[in-house]
């Protein structure tokens, strides 16, 4: 009986592996794509990114199929023909719609064949081995493809109508009140050319130190005396550089043109000067109150190596205008200054002459 058993239970076994093979053939037949297939080939007329030898085939978002091949086409350069294989009971008509769908970030391509009208002819007829779909360029584009051609249209559309924004900025600006001001036109302060003096090669030298002035002056506005003690920016009009720096350079250059640039020069210079000159400056502005008129106010201080005073000046002139915009004072402005530093020269070097001489 033990022996009978075994025959017994080695016919069953041999019975389900016979069986397992039949069934496995039936499907590969049948599920695993050795049954019968339909062939059909898509012409892309745009690079596809993504797609391969094996991509899965959707029907209305049904795996169909897979793809089995990739080729160049000699007539279209910049396309791609694939061919795929798809269940025969796939109604691919002569509408279907091809394209490619790209699963999220990774970019894996699929062939997506969407269905139309049901009153369309199949698209394969009898005999046709491998009938011809077109791909719509639209649907074959990843996300990141048409991303970048959607900002190279509004890019150019911007450039094109780059005008018009700034437009239309500006017109906001200046409704809410908001936007920076345009800058004003930069006015310089200018020095006589020539300054006649006795002596251009004197034997003392003269350090022309940084001007000391208010703080509330100490800007490149041109300002305006509104009240005793009240200030304000003349329009928009600014000088080319801060008041005090400017007196100094204007200062030099006014000795330079007496020809005196070898014995006048800035402190960092000249290491032991015989004479300081030094500047207070009470302003350069337009007084708007009572009678208006531009002014230049400013003290001039000789000192020698000891520290004492060898000379000072009050340097005060006032001019009436009789408009008081920045166009007809600025002018006047920059004449007084062209003026007072032609006497500041004239001034200094006559008081050093007779210092020196007295040393």
């Amino acid at each position: 009986m033990e022996f009978k058993a075994r025959y017994a239970l080695t016919g069953i076994f041999t019975l389900a592996v016979i069986a397992n093979i039949f069934a496995f053939v039936y499907w590969l037949n049948n599920s695993a794509g050795f049954g019968e297939r339909s062939v059909y080939r898509i012409e892309f007329p745009e690079p596809v990114s993504g797609l391969a030898s094996g991509s899965n085939v959707y029907f209305n978002g049904i795996k169909v199929g897979e793809v089995t091949s990739l080729s160049f086409d000699e007539n279209v350069p910049s396309g791609l023909v694939a061919t795929i294989s798809v269940d025969p009971a796939t109604p691919v008509r002569k509408d279907t719609i091809a394209g490619v769908s790209f699963q999220g970030l990774t970019g894996a391509a699929n062939v997506l064949l969407t269905g139309a009208s049901n009153t369309a002819p199949l698209l394969a007829q009898d005999g046709e081995a491998s009938p011809v779909l077109v791909a719509d360029p639209a649907n074959t584009r990843s996300w990141t493809d048409a991303a970048g051609r959607v900002l190279g249209k509004l890019e150019k559309w911007f450039g094109s109508n780059s005008g018009k924004f700034d437009a239309i900025l500006s017109g906001l600006e200046r409704m809410t009140g908001g936007g920076a001001a345009a800058p004003g036109p930069l006015v310089d302060l200018p020095v006589a050319r020539s300054i006649e003096i006795p002596d251009t090669n004197p034997e003392w030298t003269l350090a022309v130190a940084e001007p000391t002035i208010e703080l509330a002056l100490n800007t490149d506005k041109v300002q305006e005396q509104v009240t005793e003690g009240a200030w304000s920016a003349l329009g928009d009009v600014r000088w080319t550089d801060n008041l005090p720096n400017l007196f100094q350079t204007k200062a030099l250059q006014a000795f330079e043109n007496a020809g005196l640039e070898k014995s006048v020069l800035r402190p960092a210079d000249i290491l032991d000067p015989q004479f300081r000159l030094v500047l207070d400056i009470r302003g350069l502005f337009l007084k708007s109150y009572g009678e208006p008129a531009a002014r230049i106010d400013f003290i001039a201080r000789i000192i020698d190596q000891d520290g004492a005073v060898v000379a000072s000046r009050h340097f005060e002139e006032d001019v009436p205008v009789a408009a008081t915009g920045s166009a007809e004072v600025v002018p006047v402005l920059r004449e007084l200054f062209s003026t007072s530093m032609t006497r500041l020269v004239l001034w200094t070097t006559g008081e050093i002459e007779t210092a020196a001489a007295n040393q």
